[in-house]
């Protein structure tokens, strides 16, 4: 199956946490922070939304900077991801 977003909706495969600290720590699963960063996987075609137009600037392929607490996860054939408002996307890392 494949994932289809609706409007100015994004979604986004969020990165994989880091292991380790700079200096060489272990973290356990518990102690790492979720990322915020995270590439986009597909892209709604935009459109009008909420009466205004809206363009969308990120495309596939792209990594991105996200709200922390923004959009909802989604499991779909045993992946993770999330779909969020293009507005929850913060910046594109280049």
């Amino acid at each position: 199956m494949k994932l289809a977003p609706l409007g100015d909706r994004v979604v986004l495969k969020q990165l994989e946490a880091e292991e380790t600290t700079k200096s060489g720590i272990i973290l356990t699963s518990q102690s790492q922070e979720k990322p915020q960063q995270a590439e986009v996987v597909a892209v709604g075609p935009g459109g009008m939304v909420d009466g205004k137009e809206v363009s969308m600037q990120v495309k596939v392929g792209d990594q991105v900077i996200y709200s922390k607490y923004a959009g909802t996860d989604v499991k779909l054939d045993g992946e993770e991801y999330i779909i969020v408002r293009q507005s929850d996307v913060l910046a594109i890392v280049k």
